[in-house]
């Protein structure tokens, strides 16, 4: 098992907590939760070693598609494919702008 923090700039701010996903599943699980301020804080625990890199890469296209808003979001990876990390990280975003 890998944990990894990461930070980005957040462009909007939102209120509330969504849960996308289930861990158990072989997939993964994202929790977030708004707050006031100009970062993202997301800390992953992946069963996949070495994932860093992809994982920057991911959240590097999220930004640039859109805006990330300021919060904590927790991962847990269980070998999620990129295509369905990013669905989750969208879906829990959704989810709190709709709150």
């Amino acid at each position: 098992m890998e944990h990894i923090t990461l930070s980005f700039p957040a462009t909007r701010t939102l209120s509330g907590k969504a849960l996308s996903g289930v861990v158990g599943s072989g997939d993964m699980e994202v929790l977030f939760t708004a707050a006031e301020g100009d970062a993202l804080t997301v800390d992953i625990t992946t069963s996949v070693d070495n994932s860093e890199q992809r994982w920057q890469a991911l959240f590097g296209r999220l930004a640039a598609l859109g805006s990330l808003p300021a919060g904590q979001m927790l991962i847990h990876d269980f070998g999620a494919t990129p295509g369905v990390a990013r669905i989750r990280i969208e879906q829990v975003f959704e989810e709190v702008s709709h709150a």
